[in-house]
C-alpha cells in the first residue's frame, strides 16, 4: 500500500479508504490510486483483510445428495453457477462441499462452523437432517434452497411455489381428459416431495387411490425408471402421470417404452423443472417449470442479508406451465 501511495502521490490513509469503498476519496485521486493499482501490479491481501474484518470472503455450496446427482442432475449445474456468479460480483468466493452421508455431514458442519467461510447455502435439505439445525444453533448465516420441513425457528429460504406448480400440471392433465392421473413424488422428507404430491390431492381429492401414488427415495433417472415400473403394476390401467422431476420422468419415459405403453397416446407425461433433460427426452417433456436461475441469484442476496445482520426472508417465485409433446 506505501507503495502504491507513493506513485499515486497521496497517504497511504488514502489508499486505504479507497480500497474499501471510496469514502472521501475524490474522484481525481481515485483515478490515480487506480493508474498505481495497475503500474505496482498491487494485489489486496485477502488473509490481512479478513484478519480486520472477520470475514472469509467466501461461502460454502452445501449440497446433500450424493455426488453423482451434482453431475446427473442439470438444475444443481444451474444453482451452483448462478450463486458463482452472483457472488462474485461481490469478490466472495463459493467453495463447494458434498454432504451426502453421515461422515460428510459431520466433515462439513466442522468446516463451516470454525469460521472458514461467513455463510452456507443449503442446496436440497431432508427434513431430519442434523445439518441445517447445527448450522443455525453455532450462528453461521444459512439460506436454504427450497422451503424448509421440520424447522420452528425462522429461516431465510428461496423456493418455487412447488404445491402451484403441481396444480397446474395435474389440472392440465385432467383437462385433457386423462381419468386416471398417477404420481411418482419425490423423497417425502424433501418440500419439493411434499408439497407437489398436496397439489396433486388438491386437484384429484377423492379421486386419488394408493394404487396412484409411488414415492421415490432419490430425484435420479433410476428412480424414476424403478418407480414407474411399481406405478405400472398397481395401475395397469392409468392414463396418465405427474412426475415431481425432469430426470425422474425420462426414466419413467423409459419403463413406458418398455413396456409398449406409447407416449402421449396411451399414457401422458408430465414433469417438473424445465431442466435441460426436458427438451432432450423423446417425446419432449411436457414440465413444470422453476425460475432455478433466479432462485440462485436470490438466495445470494438473502445469504449477504444476512451476514450484514439483516433478518432472515423468504422468497417463493411462481412456476409456470410448459407444454410440449409428452401430454
Amino acid at each position: 500500500m506505501e507503495d502504491v501511495a507513493a506513485v499515486a502521490g497521496v497517504s497511504r490513509g488514502t489508499i486505504s479508504r479507497a480500497l474499501n469503498g471510496g469514502h472521501n476519496v475524490s474522484a481525481s485521486a481515485m483515478a490515480a490510486i487506480q493508474r498505481a493499482i495497475r503500474q505496482t501490479g498491487y494485489v489486496v491481501n485477502q488473509h490481512a483483510r479478513s484478519l480486520v474484518t472477520q470475514r472469509s470472503q467466501s461461502v460454502a455450496f452445501i449440497l446433500s445428495e450424493p455426488q453423482g446427482l451434482l453431475f446427473e442432475d442439470p438444475n444443481f449445474n444451474v444453482i451452483l453457477g448462478g450463486c458463482t456468479q452472483a457472488l462474485a460480483a461481490h469478490d466472495i468466493t463459493l467453495v463447494l462441499a458434498i454432504a451426502g452421508s453421515a461422515d460428510e455431514r459431520k466433515r462439513v458442519i466442522r468446516f463451516v462452523t470454525s469460521g472458514h467461510v461467513d455463510g452456507a447455502l443449503l442446496i436440497s435439505a431432508h427434513s431430519g437432517n442434523p445439518i441445517m439445525e447445527e448450522l443455525l444453533s453455532h450462528g453461521v448465516p444459512v439460506v436454504s434452497c427450497g422451503t424448509p420441513l421440520g424447522h420452528d425457528r425462522p429461516m431465510a429460504y428461496v423456493a418455487a411455489d412447488d404445491r402451484d406448480g403441481a396444480r397446474q400440471m395435474v389440472r392440465y392433465l385432467r383437462d385433457q381428459g386423462r381419468q386416471r392421473i398417477g404420481i411418482i413424488t419425490g423423497p417425502q422428507d424433501t418440500p419439493g416431495g411434499v408439497l407437489r404430491l398436496a397439489g396433486y390431492r388438491d386437484v384429484l381429492g377423492d379421486a386419488v387411490t394408493d394404487k396412484l401414488v409411488v414415492s421415490s427415495e432419490t430425484y435420479s433417472r433410476a428412480a424414476g425408471e424403478a418407480a414407474m415400473a411399481r406405478l405400472l403394476e398397481q395401475a395397469p390401467d392409468l392414463d396418465a402421470v405427474f412426475v415431481a422431476s425432469d430426470l425422474m420422468a425420462a426414466g419413467a419415459l423409459a419403463t413406458l417404452r418398455r413396456a409398449g405403453r406409447r407416449v402421449p397416446d396411451d399414457v401422458a407425461v408430465g414433469g417438473f423443472d424445465d431442466s435441460a433433460v426436458a427438451t432432450t427426452v423423446e417425446p419432449p417433456l411436457t414440465t413444470v417449470r422453476q425460475q432455478v436461475l433466479r432462485g440462485s441469484r436470490e438466495m445470494v442476496r438473502l445469504l449477504l442479508d444476512l451476514i450484514d445482520g439483516q433478518p432472515p426472508a423468504a422468497v417463493i417465485l411462481p412456476t409456470e406451465l410448459v407444454v410440449r409433446a409428452s401430454a
